[in-house]
């Protein structure tokens, strides 16, 4: 008896592991992979294209610098070659709607009468500024969660441009069987599917001043571009590099080549 009742519950253990690991490889199949979006910056002769670093610039600006920063990023790269190809004059209009620290005043001191840090307009050797004083003030403004810095963004994460542009696409109601957590928002591209970040992408949410229809798809498209210089803006400079050393190395092995026939044409292989 004692022996049927161990029996029983050994193989009623193992079918539980198999049920277990079954539903776990069913979620794992159920979970969409982020869909290889055509961009210009792919392939050996991959490049950015200015406009629509620009419009991706304008989306990062509305829409995602109240909650990111992009803290490896100075102002005057916004003009450099390969980037957004703003103006100087225009990067030091867009450096002047943001606030630095000033440092000290004339007393040595770095608070002013209300307790708060001298700021002034930044200049276009400034950084971006994080939009937050500290981490506990970013962690208390979005539910605990801290967002993180998009400089290296597409970098930081697994085929990093099409996961960034499934993740903004891919908001969408929870299903049924989904228990989501307070303040959670549903999203099939993120790890776990449940991402504090609301959906911030809507039909809309900017006017881009080139006319270009500012659809969901659209933006996240531009603002992933945008967000690829950032983590790389030596892209072209690279691959143009690289393509020179290949040719390089093709010319030097055809002349070794011509070199070899030539020193051992007359000896008797």
């Amino acid at each position: 008896m004692s022996l049927t009742i161990r029996t029983g519950t050994i193989i009623g253990a193992f079918v539980m592991a198999l049920n277990a690991g079954a539903a776990m490889a069913a979620g794992e199949a159920e979970r969409p992979h982020a869909p290889q979006e055509g961009w210009s910056f792919s392939g050996i002769f991959g490049h950015y294209e200015e406009t629509t670093l620009q419009r991706g610039f304008l989306v990062y600006e509305s829409v995602c610098a109240g909650c990111h920063a992009l803290e490896y990023v100075a102002f005057r790269n916004l003009a450099d070659p390969g980037g957004p190809g703003f103006t100087l004059d225009q990067v030091r209009a867009i450096a002047a709607n943001y606030r630095v620290p000033a440092g000290p005043d004339e007393f040595g001191d770095t608070l002013d009468e209300n307790g708060l840090p001298f700021v002034r307009p930044a200049i276009p050797a400034n950084y971006f500024p994080s939009p937050y004083d500290n981490e506990q003030q970013a962690r208390a403004r979005n539910w605990g969660a801290l967002p993180p810095d998009l400089s290296l963004i597409t970098k930081a994460r697994v085929n990093g441009a099409n996961y960034l542009y499934s993740l903004l696409t891919g908001y969408e109601d929870a299903p049924e069987y989904v228990e989501m957590g307070e303040n959670m928002n549903y999203n099939p591209f993120f790890p776990g599917q449940q991402i504090a970040m609301v959906q911030p992408l809507y039909e809309g949410s900017v006017e881009y001043p080139d006319g270009t229809e500012a659809t969901v798809e659209q933006m996240a498209y531009d603002v992933t571009n945008f967000l690829m210089w950032t983590a790389e803006p030596k892209l072209e400079k690279r691959k143009r590099m690289g393509f020179q050393v290949m040719a390089f190395l093709f010319v030097l092995a055809a002349l070794l080549y011509w070199s070899y026939r030539q020193v051992w044409r007359d000896v008797d292989h």
